[in-house]
């Protein structure tokens, strides 16, 4: 794989973790607030919240774990063969 390619690849990865790390955020607000409605009485969409946590917040948590653990892999290979390349 050519320099470019992975570069692309790697930038929309980047770009797709972003995006899911905004779902997560979001989520994780519309929780928040939506306690504070379920105690103060006032419906702010808490059952709905509750019908979304498997299909999409569970995988985005998910993803954004999987794409962590990855990228600090990834950085740990890439400074090893930087370092292994460097001492030759």
């Amino acid at each position: 794989m050519n320099e470019q390619l992975r570069g692309q690849l790697r930038q929309w990865l980047d770009r797709l973790l972003m995006v899911d790390l905004f779902l997560v955020l979001v989520s994780f607000f519309w929780l928040a607030i939506a306690l504070v409605g379920r105690a103060l009485d006032i419906p702010l969409g808490l059952d709905l919240w509750y019908r979304l946590w498997e299909p999409i917040f569970t995988p985005a948590i998910g993803i954004l774990m999987l794409g962590a653990i990855a990228s600090g892999i990834a950085s740990q290979i890439v400074k090893r063969l930087d370092a292994s390349s460097s001492s030759e």
